[in-house]
């Protein structure tokens, strides 16, 4: 159960009932717990994630390539409530259940770019300090371009929020559960 007790979403006035409107309009009527709780405590960080979310769906990262990085993250950081909310979202935008499983398992998806790109989450998210030369000279004959390094940064750092929050609360899961 999530540590943070929050009042029901249809109870939510002002800054929050707004914020959950808005989520509501762009994931099919629902709140989910995580975001129920963010726009709860502090509306703005919740309207921050959207805005941050937003920007990213406009840039040119795929949606497959977000949620690939949101599950490798999640999965590193061992947020059970992500993992299971983008192994459901990667299957929405066409991610085949084997590719996700193997980003879970640290195995090979068979597609090189895609792993590449988990690779360079994995090295950027178990190391410290600048990458080295190769490790971007790889990147880069991958096929990712300096705007989408950077889009690989926002994504693995709104993440990284979300992960690290669901963490705190203990956040009850709300996607189907993942095997």
């Amino acid at each position: 159960m999530s540590r943070i007790t929050i009042p029901t979403i249809e109870s939510a006035t002002g800054a929050t009932a707004d914020i959950y409107s808005r989520v509501k309009k762009i994931s099919g009527g629902r709140v989910p717990n995580t975001y129920a709780a963010l726009g709860y405590l502090v509306p703005a960080s919740l309207a921050a994630v959207l805005d941050v979310q937003s920007a990213l769906n406009s840039g040119s990262l795929s949606r497959q390539e977000h949620e690939i990085i949101k599950l490798l993250i999640s999965e590193k950081t061992g947020c059970d409530v992500c993992v299971a909310a983008h192994s459901f979202v990667g299957k929405l935008v066409g991610l085949p259940v084997d590719a996700l499983t193997a980003v879970r398992e640290g195995r090979s998806t068979g597609d090189v770019k895609r792993d590449a790109l988990v690779r360079f989450v994995s090295q950027l998210h178990t190391t410290s300090g600048t990458i080295s030369e190769d490790e971007f000279n790889a990147i880069r004959a991958a096929g990712y371009t300096d705007i989408q390094l950077a889009e690989i940064s926002l994504t693995i750092a709104l993440g990284i929020f979300t992960n690290t929050f669901n963490r705190i609360n203990a956040t009850d899961v709300d996607f189907p559960a993942v095997k």
